[in-house]
């Protein structure tokens, strides 16, 4: 829970009374790999804070799912549109290795927001997060070839390889799994 509020105060200063009634909204979770966080047709409840662990979202289909999103320890993971509308999700979010959350339901955030100095900081920042990762997604679409997409991702996250089947990192960067086989056989 401490790397919670590590990851706010690089950020904004929380009083202990703030974080007492912030942090006692959190639940932590547990999840094996391959776990299921939400599905599509869901209404996404809840706001997680990836504490260790990997999650993808993504698009499922009938021959080849369509990855469009990781995260990763430290950062914010939750189908954010259908958490913001409460309306039903159009794609899934699944664990990719086992997986350690903090997680606060909406309505537990709404009773932060409206109960504490700091509840909408949180919440800008949380959104923030989630915004950043969506548009950095959509600019490397514009502005990248694939080899470059894969290259950034492993510069941000070089053990990746390790962690993430490469029929998922294909389908992110845009390509069929043989075209990434040839972009890592072309680069090593």
């Amino acid at each position: 829970m401490e790397q919670i509020r590590n990851y706010f105060e690089q950020l904004v200063a929380i009083s202990d009374e703030d974080w007492a009634l912030f942090s006692s909204k959190l639940k932590k979770s547990e999840y094996p790999k391959k776990s299921s966080l939400l599905k599509v047709g869901e209404i996404e409840s809840h706001l997680s804070f990836i504490a260790k662990g990997a999650v993808r979202l993504f698009i499922p289909k009938i021959e080849n799912d369509l990855t469009f999103g990781f995260c990763f320890q430290g950062q914010f993971v939750s189908a954010y549109d259908s958490f913001l509308s409460r309306q039903p999700c159009t794609y899934q979010v699944e664990t990719m290795t086992q997986t350690s959350l903090w997680r606060i339901s909406y309505e537990d955030l709404q009773f932060i927001y409206d109960n504490t100095n700091i509840g909408n900081t949180i919440g800008r920042l949380a959104a923030e997060s989630q915004f950043l990762i969506k548009s950095e997604r959509e600019l490397s679409f514009l502005e990248q070839t694939a080899e470059e997409r894969y290259r950034a991702l492993f510069k941000k996250r070089p053990n990746l390889i390790l962690e993430i089947p490469l029929k998922y990192i294909a389908s992110y960067v845009g390509v069929t799994p043989q075209a990434l086989s040839r972009i890592r056989k072309r680069i090593s």
